[in-house]
C-alpha cells in the first residue's frame, strides 16, 4: 500500500468511526430530539454519492468507508424520523 492510499484509508477509518458513538447513543437512549433532520438527509445523500464515486473510480477505501458511514447515518436518520 502506497503512502497516499494509507493516508486516505486512515482518514476513511477516522471519519467513519466518528459516527459510531452517535449510533450507540441513539440506539441506547432512542433520543434524537437534538439531531437535525435536514442535516442527516443531506448527509446521507452526500455519503451515498461519495460511495457511488468510489465505485466508479474503483477506490476501495472510499467505497468501504462511505458504505459503512451511509449505513450508520441512515440508521440515525431512521431513528430521528421514528422518534420525532
Amino acid at each position: 500500500m502506497d503512502h497516499i492510499t494509507f493516508i486516505g484509508s486512515a482518514a476513511a477509518v477516522c471519519t467513519t468511526m466518528a459516527f459510531l458513538p452517535q449510533v450507540i447513543r441513539v440506539y441506547r437512549t432512542k433520543h434524537t430530539h437534538d439531531l437535525s433532520l435536514p442535516m442527516y438527509v443531506i448527509f446521507c445523500a452526500g455519503v451515498l454519492l461519495w460511495g457511488i464515486y468510489g465505485f466508479l473510480t474503483k477506490s476501495l477505501p472510499i467505497m468501504i468507508a462511505n458504505a459503512l458511514t451511509f449505513i450508520m447515518s441512515l440508521y440515525i436518520l431512521g431513528m430521528k424520523i421514528r422518534y420525532k
